[in-house]
C-alpha cells in the first residue's frame, strides 16, 4: 500500500512537472538552452537568459533555436546591433532549414535599425532564391507559425510579402519608382489593402494624382482584402482627404510609365511561368535596377 502511494506521489509529481513546461512554454530537461528559456519565459530576466543563450550555442545545445531566441531577447532589450552581428557570426552554425527563418529576423533587425541598403539586398536575395526555384526546398507551400498556430503560407503569398517589404525599403529611400514598381507586382499576386495604401502614396510622391485616387478609392470602397481593416481604411481616407486639398502637379517622371509598364509585363511572365527547380534569370531586383537606370537617363 506504502509503495502504491510512493508511485502515485511520484506520478502526480511528474504529470505536474509536465503541466508547467506546457503551460509556460519552455522545454524540459536541463541543459543551457533549457535555463535560458526559463529564465525568458518564466522568470522573466532577459539580460540572463541572453548569458545562457550564448552559453546554449557555444556549447552546440539546440544552436537553432538558441541563435534565433537569443536574436529576439536582444531586439527586445534595444540590442537590435548586437543581435545582427550575432546572427552573421554564428549563422554557419545553424542547419539549413534555419536559414530562412534567420533571414527573415535579419530583415526585422535591419528595419528596426535603418540598415535600409542591408535589408534591400538581403530582401533582394530572397526574392533570386525564388525565382530560381530554391525557396520552401522547391515547394509550392511551406509550414508558417504564428501565436503558436500553424498554417500553409504558399510561394505566390510569400513574394507577394516580400516585395511588400522592399517597396516600403525603397519608400524610405525615397525612391518612389522602383517602390510603386514592387507594389504594383505585389498587387497583381496578391491584391492587399495596406500595400494598396503605399501604392497610393507612391504615386501621390510623383504627382500622380488620378492613378493615386483610383488606388486609394478601392480601399475606401472595401474593393481589396484587409479592407475591413479601420486603420487601413482611414488612413486611405486620410491620404484622399490630402489629395482633394492639394493642387494637381503633373510629374517629370510621367514619361517611365510605358518603362514600368514593359518591365511589369516581363515580370508577370517571369511569375506566370514560375515551376520549382527551374532557373530563371529574369528576376525582379534586375529589372527595378533596370527602371531606375532607363528613368534616371
Amino acid at each position: 500500500m506504502a509503495s502504491s502511494k510512493r508511485r502515485g506521489g511520484a506520478g502526480a509529481v511528474g504529470e505536474k512537472k509536465d503541466l508547467f513546461h506546457v503551460v509556460h512554454k519552455v522545454p524540459a530537461g536541463d541543459s543551457p538552452y533549457v535555463r535560458a528559456k526559463h529564465l525568458q519565459l518564466v522568470e522573466k530576466d532577459p539580460e540572463m537568459a541572453i548569458v545562457w543563450f550564448w552559453k546554449a550555442i557555444n556549447s552546440s545545445d539546440r544552436v537553432d533555436s538558441a541563435l534565433k531566441d537569443m536574436a529576439v531577447v536582444m531586439k527586445q532589450q534595444d540590442r537590435s546591433e548586437e543581435a545582427i552581428e550575432a546572427i552573421r557570426s554564428f549563422r554557419h552554425l545553424c542547419s539549413k532549414q534555419a536559414q530562412e527563418s534567420l533571414d527573415n529576423l535579419l530583415i526585422d533587425l535591419y528595419k528596426k535599425c535603418g540598415k535600409v541598403d542591408e535589408q534591400i539586398e538581403l530582401l533582394k536575395q530572397k526574392l533570386r532564391m525564388i525565382y530560381l526555384g530554391e525557396a520552401f526546398n522547391g515547394k509550392a507551400t511551406k509550414t508558417a507559425r504564428s501565436h503558436g498556430k500553424k498554417f500553409q503560407v504558399s510561394i505566390q503569398q510569400e513574394t507577394s510579402r516580400i516585395l511588400g517589404n522592399l517597396g516600403w525599403a525603397y519608400m524610405q529611400q525615397n525612391n518612389y519608382e522602383a517602390a510603386e514598381l514592387v507594389y504594383r507586382k505585389a498587387q497583381t499576386i496578391e491584391p492587399d489593402a495596406n500595400r494598396a495604401c503605399n501604392l497610393g502614396l507612391c504615386l501621390i510622391k510623383q504627382g500622380r494624382h488620378e492613378e493615386a485616387r483610383q488606388v486609394l478609392e478601392d480601399v475606401v470602397l472595401r474593393r481589396i482584402y484587409g479592407s475591413d481593416d479601420e486603420k487601413v481604411v482611414a488612413r486611405a481616407e486620410q491620404l484622399l482627404g490630402e489629395l482633394n486639398a492639394s493642387p494637381h502637379v503633373s510629374s517629370l517622371l510621367d514619361v517611365g510609365v510605358s518603362i514600368s509598364e514593359e518591365i511589369m509585363e516581363r515580370l508577370d511572365l517571369v511569375m506566370n511561368e514560375w515551376t520549382p527547380f527551374r532557373s530563371r534569370r529574369l528576376p525582379v531586383f534586375e529589372e527595378i535596377a533596370t527602371l531606375r537606370d532607363q528613368v534616371a537617363c
